[in-house]
């Protein structure tokens, strides 16, 4: 499978796979200084970036197919792997099949909604790329404000006005319904659960999530730990979906310790539940009130 990939670094190597409606761009942040100590390979997924999209199904599977091809053609079988999002439940799926990749950072994955919270994942996400369409022609000025910035980036970020301009600018001209957008989006949503694994087939496994994560909220982290039992589970403190944008110092100091085999658990780790469902349903109304507020704005600058 041909897929565009920038490498930097040396040491021991390194994957790095994005989110939905994202690209190789979202390390921007981290990957200078992963690269200080690794051997770095960051991709675009099929159908996102500048790689070439799937033909025919595309989903979690056809994805981990398209990596695996990858990794044997470039003779990384093996590699330690991090993913956020929908990356995050990829690394999953190659964790799961067994001899792919070795660590795992998984950060805040998907498919691990149940209930209400699919058609929420779905509505929000699918209204987010729409509104991210209709801004296109208004973007640079929208990103270079840090009112605005945040308006757009609060469903995805806890403090989105820390976010450089530069970095929400790419990270919304990737961010649009293409044809492989829409397919892997409703595949997330409605097609196949995640499959789990069994105790001790992932010997090295970590899941990092976001405090205030509003696509995929922190209960969500009792059913990935039920699935993947090797799992350890890290929280990160003011943080939302994307930990190497919110917190990228913590990011990077969780990648390394993982991939380095000496990952120390955190001390006192309190319950995903004792994020109250109030507080939770409160992060996701703020969700999907700034997407609201997003298009009748978008739809105003158009009129």
């Amino acid at each position: 499978m041909t897929m565009n990939y920038v490498r930097r670094g040396t040491g021991k190597p390194l994957l790095l796979l994005h989110g939905l409606g994202s690209s190789l761009k979202v390390w921007d942040l981290i990957m200078d200084e992963l690269a200080t100590q690794r051997d770095v390979i960051a991709v675009d997924l099929p159908g996102f970036g500048q790689s070439p999209a799937l033909l025919g199904e595309v989903s979690i599977p056809t994805l981990a197919d398209a990596v695996t091809d990858f990794l044997t053609q470039h003779q990384l079988l093996g590699i330690d792997a991090v993913g956020n999002s929908m990356g995050a439940r990829l690394v999953l799926e190659l964790a799961r099949r067994g001899q792919v990749v070795g660590a795992v950072v998984s950060l805040d994955p998907g498919g691990f909604w149940q209930g209400w919270q699919v058609a929420y994942f779905y509505q929000s996400v699918r209204l987010s790329a729409q509104l991210s369409r209709l801004i296109q022609p208004i973007l640079p000025p929208l990103v270079s404000n840090p009112v605005s910035r945040t308006v757009l980036f609060a469903q995805f970020s806890a403090h989105p006005w820390t976010i450089p301009a530069q970095v929400a600018l790419h990270e919304f001209r990737e961010f649009l319904p293409t044809p492989s957008f829409t397919k892997l989006l409703d595949s997330l949503a409605h097609g196949p659960l995640q499959q789990g694994a069994s105790l001790g087939s992932i010997p090295n496994l970590v899941i990092g999530w976001g405090r205030q994560d509003r696509i995929c909220p922190p209960s969500q982290s009792e059913l990935a730990l039920k699935l993947f039992p090797d799992a350890q589970l890290h929280w990160f403190s003011n943080c939302g979906h994307v930990p190497q944008l919110d917190v990228p110092a913590e990011t990077v100091a969780l990648i390394l310790a993982v991939t380095d085999g000496c990952y120390e658990p955190q001390s006192q780790l309190p319950p995903a539940t004792q994020a109250s469902a109030v507080t939770e349903n409160v992060l996701i109304g703020l969700g999907v009130g700034v997407l609201l507020v997003g298009l009748l704005l978008t739809f105003g600058i158009k009129r």
